[in-house]
C-alpha cells in the first residue's frame, strides 16, 4: 500500500473520508491493522512533521472505529478497504498533559486490571486469553510541564512494554525523532512506522482537498474574490498546497490569515504564499505592515504558555517582560495580527470544580489563551536567540504577579505553572524553599518538574517534596491537607523550620508535629505517663490537660501527703531486641530473660528526646479515660483517621507511603504514629468539647534534629 493507491481509490469513484480528507493509503493500513489481516503489523508507529495531519487522520480513523459514530458516517460512499470491521471501539488513552505513569494507569482502569504495582500491569495484559487494542495519539503532548521531557519517558516506560506485550495491538502517534526508538523495540515484521512524510504515503491531493475546501464559502469561508470563484479557487487551494510541501498546518494559517485580512491579496502572487509556518507568521506581519519581529514577541508567551493556556490577563505583562519595553500598544492594536495563531480556550467547569474541592480556587471564568497549534510554538521559540533567556524573563515577571508573595493570592496559573517556567530558564532548585508555593502549587505540576532537575542540583526542602509528592498526588488532597502532609515530612527531615513555616501561612492545619524519629522494626506504640519524684528528675512542664500539681492524670499522687509526684507523658515502643536505648520486655514469669518477644523504647510525648527509665513504671490510661477523651481514632493499612467524639466529625486523616505498624492517640490528642520508616507524634489541633490542650512551643533547627537522631536518652 502507498500513495498511488489515492489514484485508484479516485478512480474508482469513492469519496474521501469526510473528516480526513484524503489519506487513502494510511487509512487502508490502519483499517488492515484494525483487522488483524494477515500480513498486517501488531504495532503502527504513525509520525511525521508538526503540523502533517497525524492528530486529524487518527481523530478520523477513529471515528470509523467507534460503533456509535460510525453511524453518522457515509462508509457505503468510502474505499471497503479504509473502513474497518464494525468491533468494539479501541481504548483510546489520552496523554496530553498526563505523565506516564498517569497514563499506565489509565490503561490500568480501562481493561478493570488489578495490579498494585506499576510493574504488574504489563504481564497481566499479557496474560489475557483475548487481544486488546490500544490508539494513544499526540504522544507529543504528553506531561504537564513542556520542559520536562515526557514523550521521552512515555515511549520508554509506557508504549515500548506494550508494543512488547504480544497480546496488545498498538497504533501509537509520536514523534519523529522517537519514532525509530518504539519500532526498533520489536521484531522484525511486529512493526511498521508510517512517516506522513513520506514519498510512500504523503498526499499531495488530499492537501488541495483541504486548501480548497477552507477556502470554499459552502464551508465557511467568507464571500471574496478568490473564494466565490471556482476558477480562482481551485488554482490557489493548488498553488496554497504546492508551496506548503506537505504541511497541513502551513496550509491553514496562510488560508486563515487570507480571511482575515484579504486587501491587498493577489492570488497569482505566489511570493505571498508561505512555504513554512514561519513564513505564514511573517508574511501575515508584513501584509498587515507590521514588522515580523513584533508578532513573534507579541506570540512568545503563548509560545512558552503552559497547561490549557495563559490567561489574557497575563498576556500584556510577559509580552513586555521578554521584548524588554512596553507592548501594550502593540497588544491593543495587535488582535488583528495575532488572530490567525491564536485561539482562546473556554475554562473547563469541571477542572474548575476540581481546582476548588482541592482548594485551589477556580480561574473564576477567566479567558485562557493558547496558540492553534504546537508547532507554531516550535517555530516561535527556535527563532529566539536565546530560549533560557526569555524564560527567565517571563519566570521574574510571574513572580513579581504574586501579591505580596502570598502563594493563597497567586494567580492560579502563576501558583500551578511558575515551576515549569523556572525549570527552561534553568532556576527551578532556587525556587524550591518556600514551603508556600509547595502546599499551593498542584502536586502533579510541581512534582514533574522537580523530577526533571538532576537530585545532586535539588535543596532539602526540594527533596522532602519529592519524597512526598506519591502522597500528594495519590490523595487529590485540597491545599490545607497538602500543606499538613508537608509539615510532617519537614519535621521527619529534621528541617522543622519549614514545618514552623507552614503554621503562619494561614492554612487550617488538623495538626503540629512534635517530633520525629528514625526508627526501623517499631511494631506497635503505646502513650503513657511516667511518674517521676519532684526535684530536679522532675518533668519542667506539666503536660497537656494536667495542672501544675499533675492532677487529673491516671496515677497521680494526692494534692497533700507524702513528696510531690509530676507525671510525664512518653510514648512507648515496642523494637526488636538490642535496640540502643530499650529494655528487654519481662518473660511471661515477670524475668528479664527476653521471652517477651522484643524490647520497649521510651521516648517523651511532647518533645523530641529519648527517655532512660524503667518501662514498667509506665501508666497507661485507663479505659474510662481513653472512653471520656474527646478524640477517637480508626486506621486502615496506610491511613488513619482521628475523629471528635462528639459528633463523630473526622478532624485529621492521614495518609502513609508506608504501612502503619503501629498508632495511638494519647487523651490529651497526640497522635503517635509508627511506620517502616520510624515514628511520628503529632498534637491534633481541632478544637475538643473540652478545653484545649495546652501544645508546648517546639524547639526547632539544630537542637531539634540532633535530639531526635541518637538513644542517649533524656538525662536532664
Amino acid at each position: 500500500m502507498s500513495a498511488s493507491d489515492e489514484g485508484i481509490a479516485a478512480a474508482a469513484g469513492y469519496a474521501p473520508h469526510p473528516y480526513v480528507g484524503g489519506r487513502t493509503a494510511v487509512l487502508r493500513a490502519l483499517a488492515a491493522w484494525r483487522m488483524r489481516w494477515p500480513g498486517a503489523p501488531r504495532v503502527i508507529v504513525l509520525t511525521g512533521n508538526p503540523g502533517s495531519g497525524r492528530s486529524r487522520l487518527v481523530t478520523g480513523f477513529l471515528m470509523m472505529c467507534d460503533p456509535g459514530y460510525r453511524k453518522q458516517l457515509p462508509l457505503d460512499d468510502l474505499d471497503p478497504a479504509t473502513v474497518p470491521p464494525d468491533l468494539p471501539a479501541p481504548a483510546v488513552p489520552n496523554p496530553s498533559g498526563r505523565t506516564a505513569a498517569q497514563l499506565l494507569w489509565v490503561i490500568a482502569d480501562h481493561f478493570g486490571l488489578t495490579a498494585d504495582r506499576a510493574d504488574d500491569i504489563f504481564p497481566e495484559l499479557a496474560a489475557r486469553e483475548e487481544p486488546v487494542t490500544i490508539v494513544v495519539p499526540d504522544v507529543d503532548r504528553a506531561g504537564p510541564v513542556r520542559a520536562a521531557q515526557e514523550p521521552a519517558r512515555l515511549v520508554r516506560d509506557v508504549l515500548k512494554p506494550l508494543a512488547t506485550t504480544g497480546t496488545v495491538q498498538l497504533l501509537a502517534d509520536v514523534p519523529r525523532e522517537l519514532a525509530a526508538e518504539l519500532a526498533e523495540s520489536l521484531p522484525s515484521g511486529q512493526a511498521q512506522i508510517i512517516d506522513l512524510d513520506a514519498p510512500e504515503w504523503a498526499d499531495p491531493k488530499g492537501l488541495v482537498r483541504h486548501a480548497e475546501t477552507a477556502l470554499d464559502p459552502g464551508a465557511g469561508a467568507p464571500d471574496l474574490p478568490f473564494t466565490t470563484d471556482p476558477a480562482v479557487r481551485l488554482p490557489l487551494a493548488k498553488a496554497l498546497a504546492g508551496q506548503a510541501d506537505g504541511s497541513r498546518l502551513t496550509v491553514q494559517l496562510a488560508v486563515q490569515s487570507l480571511l482575515l485580512q484579504p486587501e491587498g491579496f493577489d492570488p497569482a502572487d505566489e511570493s505571498l504564499l508561505p512555504a513554512t509556518v514561519g513564513e505564514a507568521l511573517d508574511l501575515h506581519a508584513r501584509r498587515l505592515g507590521v514588522d515580523p519581529q513584533t508578532l513573534r514577541l507579541l506570540l512568545t508567551p503563548l509560545a512558552f504558555a503552559e497547561g490549557a493556556g495563559l490567561p489574557v490577563q497575563l498576556w500584556g505583562p510577559l509580552a513586555n517582560a521578554v521584548a524588554g519595553w512596553d507592548m501594550s500598544q502593540d497588544l491593543a492594536d495587535g488582535m488583528l495580527l495575532a488572530a490567525p495563531f491564536i485561539q482562546p480556550v473556554e475554562p473547563d467547569a469541571e477542572e474548575d470544580a476540581d481546582d476548588e474541592a482541592a482548594g485551589n480556587g477556580a480561574d473564576d471564568g477567566r479567558m485562557l489563551l493558547r496558540l492553534q497549534h504546537p508547532g507554531i510554538a516550535e517555530e516561535i521559540r527556535s527563532g529566539l536567540p536565546d530560549v533560557r533567556d526569555a524564560q527567565t524573563k517571563i519566570a521574574m515577571a510571574l513572580l513579581e504577579a504574586v501579591p505580596q508573595q502570598n502563594w493563597a493570592k497567586a494567580d492560579p496559573y502563576i501558583r500551578d505553572h511558575l515551576a515549569a517556567h523556572t525549570l527552561e530558564a534553568g532556576l527551578l532548585p532556587q525556587l524550591l524553599t518556600d514551603p508556600g508555593l509547595f502546599a499551593h502549587a498542584d502536586p502533579v505540576t510541581l512534582r514533574a518538574a522537580i523530577e526533571a532537575v538532576p537530585l545532586e542540583q535539588l535543596g532539602a526542602p526540594a527533596r522532602t517534596y519529592l519524597r512526598t509528592a506519591p502522597l500528594l498526588t495519590r490523595s487529590q488532597a485540597p491545599a490545607d491537607v497538602r500543606a499538613a502532609f508537608l509539615e510532617s515530612a519537614f519535621v521527619e527531615d529534621g528541617l522543622a523550620p519549614y514545618a514552623e513555616a507552614l503554621h503562619t501561612l494561614g492554612f487550617d492545619l488538623p495538626w503540629r508535629t512534635l517530633w520525629s524519629v528514625p526508627l526501623a522494626g517499631v511494631r506497635a506504640v503505646t502513650t503513657g505517663s511516667l511518674p517521676q519524684e519532684g526535684g530536679e528528675g522532675a518533668a519542667a512542664e506539666p503536660g497537656p490537660g494536667t495542672d501544675e500539681a499533675g492532677s487529673g492524670g491516671e496515677g497521680a499522687a494526692p494534692a497533700s501527703g507524702g513528696p510531690a509526684t509530676a507525671l510525664r507523658p512518653v510514648a512507648a515502643f515496642v523494637v526488636p531486641e538490642g535496640t540502643p536505648g530499650s529494655r528487654t520486655l519481662p518473660g511471661p514469669d515477670g524475668d528479664a530473660s527476653g521471652d517477651g518477644g522484643g524490647a520497649l523504647l521510651l521516648h517523651d510525648l511532647l518533645r523530641p528526646g529519648y527517655v532512660d527509665a524503667d518501662p514498667a513504671q509506665v501508666q497507661l490510661p485507663s479505659e474510662e479515660t481513653r472512653a471520656s477523651a474527646p478524640f477517637g481514632f480508626s486506621r486502615g493499612a496506610d491511613y488513619l483517621r482521628v475523629w471528635a467524639r462528639a459528633g463523630q466529625e473526622v478532624v485529621a486523616a492521614l495518609l502513609s507511603d508506608t504501612p502503619l505498624t503501629g498508632a495511638d492517640l494519647s487523651p490529651d490528642g497526640v497522635l503517635v504514629v509508627a511506620t517502616e520508616r520510624g515514628v511520628t507524634a503529632r498534637q491534633i489541633l481541632a478544637a475538643a468539647p473540652a478545653a484545649a490542650p495546652t501544645v508546648p512551643a517546639q524547639r526547632s533547627g539544630a537542637a531539634d534534629s540532633a535530639a531526635s537522631d541518637g538513644l542517649e536518652g533524656d538525662h536532664s
